[in-house]
């Protein structure tokens, strides 16, 4: 009955693992992961050659590079998806505890590029940036621990995932990182509500947020100078905004061709940041929504798929991961059409980044997993109740109770 209502398919006993993956995965999602992929490789062999040559390295450099590391995501993301969820849940959590020991040594190990925030560790050949990898490993954490507090006499899972929250927010600020911070407290913000959070504390959450701002304003020149650009209604033509405004305008509906586009050869960030600019540009609003309903397929379908899971672990992780992937490509597109301040942050699967790319792959393995459909269990089981049948005992007339 459960099967007719969910459209849920029963694991068949003894079954390979590849077959019974394929057979419950989201393939719908799959596809479109593979083919956001696919359109940051174009994208990147028109905006990072630029960039390459004024490095003084080969043409293809840096697309060979996301190649290798887009490579290497999207084998850890199948891998990842193939896991139940309790193994996930495990990856999750040491994840999350590596991550956050390597986020606590970055003010003496780190490095930061000469960009004004020390978000890498550099080991010459490559660098790692810890936050990326932070952001999935902490939403599996902090769903954990608000699922533990629906249990019977279970530990205040949802007090204790807002301080950790907070940490690594005030963590994440001192990098600085207001980005990744923002992200942070908006994966956990969602789920909290999905967890039954009371409105007024969120309300109250959203005005601490403000404050935060407000300080940060009057106290961080790197934070105040990205804002002013922001609020300033004359857009600098120099800057990146300007450049990534411009190639927007010009790139209309149907853009200016294939390796026409001039913004690339301005912007320093046009193969990581403002990759839309580029797409925008040269191939126009028609790959710029294509890219945009890749990412809706993505999401909206891992919240249907998320709407009749009754673990309450698995809905509150899978619903930070989506919101997660979600809200990290909206932030971007915003900045890049000026609709959010500038904050430095990726396109999933598109930009390049060896970081961003392996990061991305492991959340959305996650994901993935998370969405496969399973046999759901009774109300019964997520809430503790024994709903077993008694047993009758051979030789006595009486049930075992």
């Amino acid at each position: 009955m459960t099967e007719m209502v969910f459209g849920t398919v029963a694991s068949r006993s003894g079954e390979p693992v590849l077959p019974k993956w394929w057979r419950t995965v989201d393939r719908w999602a799959l596809s479109a992961i593979f083919l956001l992929f696919l359109v940051g490789i174009l994208l990147g062999l028109a905006a990072s050659v630029p960039l390459a040559e004024r490095n003084g390295l080969p043409q293809f450099y840096y697309v060979y590079k996301q190649l290798f590391f887009g490579g290497i995501s999207l084998v850890v993301m199948l891998l990842v998806s193939m896991q139940s969820s309790k193994t996930v849940r495990r990856l999750g959590v040491f994840v999350f505890v590596c991550c956050f020991v390597a986020i606590l040594a970055l003010p003496v190990f780190g490095t930061d590029f000469g960009k004004g925030a020390t978000r890498w560790f550099s080991f010459g050949f490559a660098s790692v940036q810890p936050s990326e990898f932070l952001k999935p490993g902490f939403v599996v954490f902090s769903a954990w621990l608000m699922a533990a507090s629906f249990e019977v006499g279970g530990p205040p899972g949802k007090r204790l995932s807002f301080v950790v929250t907070v940490i690594i927010a005030f963590i994440l600020v001192m990098q600085p990182d207001f980005g990744q911070a923002a992200l942070i407290l908006a994966s956990w913000g969602l789920m909290y509500f999905v967890a039954g959070a009371p409105l007024v504390l969120l309300l109250t959450m959203a005005g601490g947020v403000i404050s935060v701002g407000f300080v940060a304003y009057n106290n961080s020149e790197h934070f105040a100078r990205r804002i002013d650009g922001f609020l300033n209604p004359e857009v600098d033509p120099r800057t990146q905004l300007g450049y990534a405004t411009n190639a927007i305008q010009e790139g209309g509906f149907f853009g200016v061709g294939v390796g026409e586009g001039t913004v690339k050869w301005s912007l320093p960030d046009a193969h990581t940041d403002f990759i839309i600019a580029v797409a925008a540009e040269e191939y126009g609003l028609i790959l710029v929504l294509f890219i945009i309903a890749l990412f809706t397929i993505i999401c909206v379908r891992s919240f249907f798929r998320l709407i009749n899971e009754r673990d309450p672990f698995i809905r509150l992780a899978g619903t930070g991961l989506s919101a997660l992937f979600a809200m990290q490509a909206l932030i971007n597109m915003g900045v890049a059409v000026r609709l959010l301040p500038a904050k430095g942050m990726t396109l999933p699967f598109v930009s390049y980044g060896g970081s961003s790319l392996v990061a991305a792959g492991i959340g959305l393995g996650m994901l993935l997993s998370f969405t496969r459909t399973r046999r759901q269990t009774d109300m019964s089981d997520v809430f503790g109740i024994d709903r077993t049948p008694p047993r009758i005992i051979r030789g006595q007339g009486k049930m075992d109770e």
